[in-house]
């Protein structure tokens, strides 16, 4: 299965941070709920350093891995900034190169199902 995104469906890895385990899951079960995202894999003990508001920061967060497509990502980006507490939430999209075909095939079906 192609994910080259010529004319065959386009996988994406985003990526995203919470500043609680509460919000992680709380991201992690809305964007599955809304069918954005097949998986989101919650990622504990990531420490983010980063400038903010002139100043450097240091944070224990939450890393969020979310396996989707393409045709997502924009209501997943905006999914993700209505539900977010961050006021910049980070969200990056990914490529994925290949994948095995089953894995992509059952994205496919959690992202277009409806049971």
């Amino acid at each position: 299965m192609s994910t080259s995104g010529t004319g065959e469906r386009s996988y994406r890895l985003v990526i995203t941070t919470a500043g609680s385990e509460e919000q992680a899951r709380a991201l992690a079960e809305a964007l599955v709920e809304r069918r954005l995202a097949a998986c989101v894999s919650i990622v504990t003990g990531a420490c983010s350093v980063f400038r903010w508001q002139g100043k450097i920061t240091e944070e224990d967060e939450k890393l969020l891995v979310i396996k989707t497509r393409q045709d997502r990502f924009e209501p997943l980006r905006a999914a993700i900034r209505e539900l977010h507490s961050y006021e910049v939430p980070e969200i990056l999209a990914l490529p994925v190169e290949d994948g095995d075909a089953d894995y992509l095939g059952w994205i496919d079906r959690c992202l277009d199902s409806e049971e």
